[in-house]
């Protein structure tokens, strides 16, 4: 498999974009990453999961219902923060050892826990990842399994491992990113129930577009991560609607 397109190939896709779409350099460009890892870009904001990628930053309107920062605001947290620095080679070693991109598991810690390590959900769900006792016995990462279980879940390393893990896992079996962390949020058996689709669930939704809105935004300021495929949307004509 040849590497993922480094930030000159995604730069150069943006331009080829604005050239396909006939687009002034000045103009905006929209667009986001689907759970399959296809960039998609518009001249327009064709619906919710576009966000701007050039342009104006006034028009910026990356927001989820219920969220009180835009993703710009989050994604320079994430860059800043020392409890985010000092956990960088714990994500890079279990992105190599699970096969999951270091931006997605950032992202998701961002959204599950907000990069706090002691986090307790009132479901019992635990540490960085938001993991539970029994994800924990299925998932553990084989370096950490002689730890006991509350040490293990609380343990930063150890959650990131069983976290990636399971992740992983979930890509493999649903086959989409999106409809993984819906199973993440919701349950394997709600997703399963819903013919293996994101559920209409307004939490499910919302975390799904969270994860995936911070994901994008990582993508992009990353050297080495890019998405894999380019798709370019044309303006619809008032005839086309």
């Amino acid at each position: 498999m040849s590497p993922p397109p480094t930030l000159h190939l995604l730069r150069a896709c943006v331009l080829v974009a604005f050239a396909a779409l006939a687009l002034p350099v000045h103009a905006a460009l929209w667009g986001y990453v689907d759970g399959q890892g296809v960039a998609h870009f518009a001249h327009t904001r064709l619906d919710s999961r576009y966000q701007l990628v050039l342009g104006d930053a006034a028009r910026r309107e990356a927001r989820v219902p219920g969220k009180t920062d835009s993703s710009a605001g989050m994604l320079t947290w994430l860059e800043i923060a020392p409890e985010v620095r000092v956990l960088k080679p714990w994500l890079h070693e279990a992105a190599l050892a699970h096969g999951v991109d270091r931006e997605l598991l950032t992202a998701v810690i961002a959204v599950e826990s907000g990069f706090d390590a002691k986090a307790v959900s009132p479901r019992g769900a635990r540490g960085l990842m938001q993991i539970t006792p029994e994800t924990a016995e299925r998932y553990a990462d084989a370096r950490h399994a002689q730890l006991p279980l509350d040490e293990r879940l609380l343990d930063p390393r150890a959650n990131i491992h069983t976290g990636a893990r399971m992740l992983a896992d979930l890509i493999r079996r649903f086959g989409r990113i999106d409809v993984a962390l819906a199973a993440w949020n919701a349950g394997e058996g709600t997703v399963r129930r819903h013919g293996g689709k994101v559920p209409p669930i307004d939490e499910t939704r919302a975390h799904v577009h969270l994860v995936l809105e911070l994901y994008w935004g990582l993508l992009q300021r990353s050297q080495n991560q890019r998405a894999t495929q380019l798709k370019l949307h044309a303006p619809v004509t008032v005839a086309e609607r």
